[in-house]
C-alpha cells in the first residue's frame, strides 16, 4: 500500500504509534510530506529512524529546510571559534522561538558522525515527489507552488517556489495530476479535499490527530 502522512514535527512516538496502526510493512511505501522537525520532542530521533528505512520517502518542508542551514550554521560557528554574523542570529533567534528549540537541544547532545547524519540526512530531502497508484497521479509537495511557476518543469523549482503560497481548495491549473499537502492545519482537524488537491495536516504540532490517507483505498486513519 501507498500511504501519505504529513508534519510529524518531531512527534515520534505519534509516528510509531501510525506505523502500528497501519500495520506498515516492508511491501509498502510511506510519503512523508514536510516539516519532519521542530515543536515535537524528538525531532533527531526521529530522523536517525527516517533515515534508516528504505520505503520511506520524505520531501522538504520549510522548517525542514530552514532547520538543516541553522544546524550547519550551528556547527560552522563552534568549529571556527568566530561570531556569527548579525543574519544569521536573527534568522537562529526567530528559529528557535518557532518550534526549533528541542531540535537544536538534541542536536547539541549528538557526536560528530551523528550530527553529520542528520545534517545529510536534511540537506538531501527533495522539494517534491510524484507518485501514480492506479490510474491517478500525485504531486506531493509540502506547502503548494507559486503561481508563476505553475506549468515548468518541476526541477527547476526553488525552495521558495514551494514554501511560499499555500495550495488552496481551487488546486492547481494543472489537469490530471492530484496534488498533496501539509503545512496548514485544516479546519476540521482530519483530511480534507479540493479540487484535484488533497490537506494532510490534522494539526499534531497543536495537540491534534497525526493523519493517514491510504491511496490505493484512501482509507484515512488517525492517531
Amino acid at each position: 500500500m501507498t500511504y501519505l502522512v504529513s508534519d510529524l514535527c518531531g512527534n515520534y512516538e505519534k509516528f510509531k504509534e501510525l506505523l502500528s496502526a497501519i500495520s506498515f510493512s516492508d511491501a509498502d511505501s510511506l510519503y512523508l510530506l514536510g516539516d519532519l522537525v521542530d515543536y515535537g520532542d524528538a525531532s533527531i530521533e526521529l530522523v536517525e529512524d527516517l533515515s534508516l528505512r528504505l520505503n520511506v520517502y520524505p520531501v522538504a518542508g520549510e522548517h525542514d529546510y530552514k532547520a538543516a542551514r541553522m544546524l550547519s550554521g550551528f556547527d560552522k560557528m563552534l568549529s571556527s571559534g568566530e561570531n556569527p554574523d548579525v543574519t544569521f542570529i536573527r534568522e537562529m533567534q526567530e528559529w528557535v522561538s518557532d518550534g526549533g528549540q528541542t531540535t537544536l537541544d538534541a542536536y547539541r547532545t549528538l557526536d560528530k558522525d551523528r550530527r553529520e547524519g542528520v545534517l545529510e540526512y536534511l540537506f538531501d530531502l527533495p522539494l517534491f515527489e510524484e507518485v501514480s497508484v492506479g490510474d491517478k497521479d500525485y504531486l506531493l509537495l509540502h506547502m503548494g507552488l507559486a503561481k508563476e511557476r505553475a506549468g515548468e518543469d518541476l526541477y527547476d523549482l526553488a525552495p521558495e517556489d514551494i514554501f511560499s503560497t499555500p495550495l488552496t481548495k481551487a488546486g492547481l491549473p494543472q489537469g490530471g495530476i492530484t496534488v498533496a499537502v501539509g503545512h496548514k492545519p485544516t479546519e476540521s482537524g482530519k483530511i480534507e479535499y479540493g479540487k484535484n488537491c488533497i490537506f494532510l495536516d490534522c494539526g499534531v504540532k497543536d495537540g491534534g490527530k497525526l493523519g493517514c490517507l491510504c491511496l490505493e483505498t484512501m482509507e484515512e486513519t488517525y492517531v
